[in-house]
């Protein structure tokens, strides 16, 4: 044996293990040997399980074995819930493995990086909450005005402040590792040139008020776009824009003049109200007028017609018969005059009575047929 038993138990008497001795009282008695002495009792040891020495076949081939089962566990890796892992073979991507424990080639066959694919980064656009103010807002916030501060297409100032979220593609983890270097400053990059070339096409009223829904969609599509073309393997999830006000040192200003064009377009409106009012009626007007002129244009065209007709006629019988259609025209001429009008006959001569009535004796005739009560007579004479 490499070692001398002594004592009664397998180690040799009292609490010894097979180093020596064990752990003596520290009141008296021999101390504990060494290290070189743990040293030489564990080379006589190995060399009790290795015959021939450290440099044998054996050895050496035992040492191997172990150091390659080392090498070969060290490619077992994990991968988190919020990574993906690109494992690269000589530097080349090859595959990309899901959460979870996973086993590539040991190293420098094969190695693995762990990109945070599936988590959701937000970028803020022209505010930051991350370091002391130089201009705090009531929130707290940091603005940082070299960022947020554009020049819209009516060379108006607006100062925005958006906020992006993105993340990297499911499928773009490589293109996410080695197609950009800082992938969070190409982002912030990318937003900020896109949001200032929409504004610089807008005016600054509606990105004040009710087109905010389009500039977002169209900042987002346009930092997609560019991204894509850059082969980043990143995707833009959204775009909040947030405080879009004038900078602070013509806020006032600014307001005072939004407030002059709200009363001008308060008068407009109130001017606007009062014609569709007006003109609807006046042009009712002008229409019952034209169509009353028209009616009457068309009657008296009517009449002037029937007159000239009934006297080509009245002529036509006059060339046959001139004394008597005279006569005719005479009579009824009278007739027409006379017949709806109290009528006197005077007696012009010596022997006559003067003005009596003049007594419709068809007229009385009639009556009396239609009623037993006869009516009452003049007592003047008739003729």
């Amino acid at each position: 044996m490499a070692w001398k038993n002594q004592g009664g138990g397998p180690w040799g008497s009292g609490p010894k293990g097979p180093w020596g001795s064990g752990p003596q009282p520290t009141g008296g008695g021999p101390r504990p040997p060494d290290l070189e002495d743990l040293l030489r009792r564990a080379q006589d040891r190995m060399q009790q399980f290795l015959p021939g020495g450290y440099f044998s076949g054996v050895g050496v081939a035992l040492a191997l074995l172990v150091v390659l089962v080392i090498w070969g566990m060290s490619g077992f890796f994990r991968v988190q819930s919020e990574e993906l892992g690109v494992v690269l073979r000589f530097g080349k991507h090859v595959r990309t493995v899901g959460p979870g424990l996973s086993y590539h080639l040991p190293y420098p066959i094969e190695t693995v990086q762990l990109p945070k694919a599936l988590r959701v980064s937000t970028l803020n656009i022209g505010f930051s909450s991350d370091e002391a103010p130089r201009r705090s807002s009531r929130d707290g916030r940091r603005d940082i005005p070299e960022e947020s501060l554009m020049l819209t297409g009516d060379e108006n100032i607006v100062d925005v402040q958006f906020t992006v979220l993105w993340r990297i593609k499911p499928n773009g983890a490589a293109d996410y590792l080695f197609n950009i270097q800082n992938p969070e400053g190409t982002v912030k990059a990318v937003a900020e040139s896109a949001m200032r070339e929409v504004v610089g096409r807008s005016d600054i009223q509606p990105i004040l008020t009710n087109d905010k829904d389009k500039t977002q969609q169209a900042v987002l599509e346009l930092m997609q776009k560019t991204l894509d073309g850059y082969g980043s393997g990143i995707q833009i999830q959204q775009l909040q824009m947030g405080q879009v006000n004038p900078p602070a040192d013509v806020i006032q200003s600014f307001n005072d003049v939004q407030n002059a064009k709200t009363d001008l377009e308060s008068a407009q409106n109130q001017a606007q109200t009062y014609a569709n009012q007006v003109v609807p009626e006046a042009r009712g007007q002008a229409a019952k007028i034209t169509q009353g002129a028209e009616g009457y244009k068309q009657q008296a065209v009517a009449e002037a017609k029937g007159q000239s007709s009934r006297f080509l006629k009245v002529y036509e019988e006059y060339k046959k018969a001139p004394d008597v259609t005279r006569e005719r025209i005479y009579l009824e001429t009278m007739e027409r005059i006379l017949g709806n009008s109290d009528k006197l006959v005077y007696d012009g001569g010596p022997a006559g009575q003067g003005i009596v009535p003049y007594l419709p004796l068809n007229e009385l005739t009639t009556r009396r047929q239609g009623s037993t009560n006869p009516p009452q007579q003049s007592t003047g004479g008739a003729r």
